[in-house]
């Protein structure tokens, strides 16, 4: 599905990092182990488990900082500043809704709803609301306020905790919280707002180079990627300043390579955003260069990055359903609260099992996406359509 007003290699990137989550998803809610915890504590942790989580660390910031991109393209295309700033502010409402009703069931399938997580859609829709407000400056004065905001919130966090003296509600804003309402029930700022924000306005400030001639423009994508990973691998080796983590050398070569790499993403930390926005540009480049079968496939996802997103959750947990009453358990079984719905006796499937329903769920999305693409490619007078 080709439509010519837009950049295809956002589209395919897009497309990709939609692709890999889904397989971050199938293990959180499939995975023998996934109820255990961090797939990244090093060490005591196989490569396996351990690079299927880190793989998955592209997704959120890619997704995010092409929200802000995406966000900038659409005002040129309109050259109307009233109505994308309705657009920006009535879709970051939207996409708040989103997450704790529809969204949120997906995750959970909990009826009564009793654990509510700000996860990434919240923090883009979030980010909208932001944007709403200051989208007509210049988007290099945009680039410089999130450089600017990214570089003070890594100097905050490497500040000790008594300088910090904010009250819990605003340190949400920029670290991971958890607010008890009742002993039952909950809220998880696993993405804090400001955080995932600045990542957006970014995305925003930087989206002028997308925009030029394809040479400039994939020339851009290369040298900005080198850049940023070359940013990353010095401050990584410095091991001082921008993540929390350090690295420490293992007793094997792999638990090295493993520490070294294992950056912070609750919340994103500099490392962090320099190394997956650094891949995120590299992988942008060769997109540029190359289009084959395969990217075709990967648009089709990258089109409808929202659409595709709300309906994995509830493919995966259909599948999830499947594999417990094929392991003996009764819907009794089932524990709703914090677990998915799994039961507290063992269940689920090893890594194997995990990949192959990985690859199953993104089969089954692929003609439905097709359809919807589609659809909404050839009816651009619904307008809600571009909610969804």
């Amino acid at each position: 599905m080709h439509h010519p007003h837009r950049i295809p290699s956002i589209d395919i990137v897009r497309g990709l990092v939609m692709v890999i989550m889904a397989l971050d998803h199938t293990r959180d809610l499939i995975h023998t182990e996934a109820l255990k915890g961090d797939p990244t504590t090093i060490p005591g942790v196989s490569a396996g488990l351990f690079f299927t989580r880190w793989v998955t660390h592209l997704c959120a910031p890619t997704f995010v900082f092409l929200s802000g991109v995406s966000a900038w393209l659409s005002y040129q295309k309109s050259q109307n500043a009233t109505a994308t700033r309705r657009f920006l502010f009535s879709r970051g409402i939207w996409l708040l809704i989103l997450e704790f009703t529809i969204v949120g069931f997906g995750i959970w399938f909990d009826i009564q709803f009793r654990t509510l997580m700000w996860q990434v859609i919240a923090a883009i829709g979030f980010g909208f609301l932001i944007l709403s407000l200051c989208f007509t400056l210049r988007p290099k004065t945009i680039l410089i306020i999130a450089i600017i905001g990214m570089l003070l919130l890594n100097t905050l966090a490497v500040l000790p905790q008594q300088t910090m003296q904010l009250p819990v509600w605003a340190q949400a804003f920029i670290s991971v919280q958890v607010f008890p309402f009742s002993p039952d029930r909950l809220l998880i700022i696993s993405y804090p707002p400001l955080s995932w924000a600045l990542i957006i306005l970014l995305g925003y400030g930087a989206a002028p180079y997308f925009k030029q001639a394809a040479n400039i423009r994939s020339s851009f994508f290369l040298k900005t990627g080198i850049i940023l990973l070359m940013i990353f691998i010095a401050l990584r080796f410095i091991n001082k300043f921008g993540d929390p983590q350090l690295w420490s050398t293992q007793e094997e070569l792999a638990g090295t390579i493993m520490s070294f790499v294992n950056v912070s993403k609750y919340p994103p930390s500099l490392q962090f955003l320099c190394c997956m926005l650094g891949l995120m540009f590299v992988l942008l480049y060769i997109f540029e260069k190359n289009q084959n079968k395969f990217s075709n496939i990967l648009r089709v996802y990258g089109t409808v990055p929202l659409f595709y997103y709300i309906i994995h959750w509830y493919v995966i947990h259909l599948l999830l359903f499947a594999i417990l009453f094929a392991q003996g358990f009764g819907i009794a079984d089932f524990n709703f609260r914090l677990n998915f719905g799994r039961p507290d006796a063992p269940n689920g499937l090893p890594l194997w099992g995990v990949y192959i329903i990985w690859v199953l769920v993104v089969v089954v999305l692929y003609p439905i996406c097709t359809q919807y693409s589609r659809y909404k490619h050839t009816h651009p007078e619904k307008k809600m359509l571009r909610y969804l």
